[in-house]
């Protein structure tokens, strides 16, 4: 009844964009904090140098990385390698303290949709945990009202207390089945993200479901990545 297969006792959300709108606020952060340092670097948005950052850097570079990781792939997309980590860090917490002001004014939304699963899977008996790469994962649950269907959370500080790789490596999914008690065979991934259907394709998880809150060719990338089924809402895998 929740469109998965019999095996899976555990789901493994993603937050953002997943089960809540905060992805936007993200986007939209990371588009001012990258475009002020282009626009620096080239001498001024007018400047023959500057090409903004665009809604599929995003996707391609940033969207479910750990924060740094998400600033040098960027950046190296536009061929800048000569940025040292004290810049990476500055641009990272930048974008951080923009996206925690927008928090703060718009709220963590969660999406209908993924309330009405989240609900369905509780009353199912399938067990909950969150595993994301932003370290604001609490705040946000917080926010959306989301706490209480969340038995584990992994997010970017535990990622980074734990030395792991972020995603599209698998290391945070696998310790979200660890703590959970399960084999990943037993647990599915939900996300939104290229790079987190990776890492739930690449940690051998029973199932992937990808999220398409964009359009245009994320379902054929998702499907490409890994992904297992595609939806556009987390309440299409319930029965109509």
């Amino acid at each position: 009844m929740l469109g998965l297969p019999e095996v899976i006792t555990v789901a493994l959300f993603d937050l953002d964009g997943v089960l809540t709108e905060t992805a936007v606020l993200h986007r939209k952060a990371w588009k001012k904090t990258f475009d002020a340092f282009l626009a620096d670097r080239a001498g001024g948005v007018d400047a023959p140098g500057f090409v903004e950052f665009t809604d599929q850097d995003y996707l391609d570079y940033v969207d479910g990385r750990p924060r740094e990781d998400g600033v040098r792939a960027f950046l190296a997309s536009r061929g800048i390698t000569d940025v040292d980590p004290a810049t990476v860090a500055a641009i990272g917490n930048g974008k951080n303290d923009m996206f925690l002001v927008s928090l703060a004014e718009d709220g963590g939304h969660a999406y209908p949709g993924s309330v009405r699963y989240l609900n369905a899977a509780r009353d199912a008996g399938l067990r909950i945990a969150v595993v994301t790469s932003s370290k604001n994962g609490g705040p946000v649950l917080e926010a959306a009202d989301l706490s209480g269907f969340v038995e584990v959370r992994v997010d970017g500080l535990e990622i980074a207390a734990r030395g792991l790789n972020g995603k599209p490596a698998p290391d945070s999914y696998l310790l979200g089945a660890e703590l959970m008690g399960v084999e990943p065979a037993a647990a599915a991934v939900f996300e939104d993200a290229i790079s987190g259907v990776r890492a739930g394709s690449a940690g051998k998880f029973g199932y992937v479901v990808g999220i398409d809150r964009v359009g245009g060719g994320q379902a054929e990338a998702m499907r490409a990545a890994g992904a297992d089924i595609v939806v556009n809402d987390l309440d299409e895998l319930l029965p109509a």
